[in-house]
């Protein structure tokens, strides 16, 4: 699904490297963890996923597709293949619950019946049934979450990429999000989420990419298939 093939990036300025000759593969319907400390290169890699970032060597290839070939017109394109959570929710405040779930739908011209049941289904998934007419400001963290996460699930992605989506979690709020993406994973997406928590991830069953200043120091785990 994801494949790293000796990747680097440094800041714009030319300044030093946050990525230093990264090489790591995610196998389709793998989750895996990407940890490290502050300023390691996590969410580089996520955004660089994303082509928020181009990297400055190497190649990255995402669900067969070579990242570097693809042009300007065909990100957005790219970019509704996968679903994208993140730390701070990023949830519209002025828009209910359903509106914020429905969003990625509605860009993509989905018919009006369509999107309800998408999104009640997604909500579903996400324990948020019954919330659809809720405003963000009257959920806590956790739900909010919830709320990125079925956004994110909504039009059924292959991938779901994630960056410290529980950073602003209590622990046993962090415990269950991380549950609900082995859910989504045990059905088939393939999950790379960014987190710091390792004393969460580390009781979990699935594999641990290790960064240290750019690098990548340990993978607990075989790479799979890449593809």
């Amino acid at each position: 699904m994801i494949r790293f093939a000796q990747v680097s990036h440094r800041y714009r300025d030319g300044g030093r490297e946050i990525l230093r000759d990264a090489d790591f593969t995610l196998g389709h319907g793998e989750m895996a963890f990407l940890t490290g400390p502050s300023g390691a290169g996590k969410s580089t890699v996520l955004k660089l996923i994303a082509l928020l970032e181009r990297p400055f060597s190497g190649e990255i290839t995402v669900d067969g597709q070579t990242l570097s070939a693809l042009r300007p017109r065909a990100v957005a394109a790219y970019r509704r293949q996968f679903g994208m959570i993140f730390q701070n929710f990023a949830l519209l405040p002025d828009r209910s619950v359903f509106d914020n779930v429905a969003m990625p739908l509605i860009i993509r011209g989905h018919s009006g019946d369509d999107i309800g049941r998408r999104v009640r289904a997604a909500l579903d998934a996400v324990g948020l049934r019954g919330r659809e007419r809720d405003w963000p400001v009257t959920l806590s963290g956790g739900e909010q979450q919830r709320v990125g996460i079925a956004r994110a699930v909504v039009a059924r992605p292959r991938l779901l990429i994630a960056d410290e989506p529980t950073g602003n979690l209590d622990p046993a709020m962090a415990a269950e999000i991380m549950q609900l993406f082995g859910r989504f994973n045990e059905v088939g997406v393939s999950v790379l989420v960014a987190t710091h928590a390792l004393g969460l991830i580390r009781r979990l069953p699935y594999r641990i990419l290790s960064l240290q200043d750019g690098q990548l120091v340990d993978d607990d785990g075989d790479a799979g298939s890449a593809s």
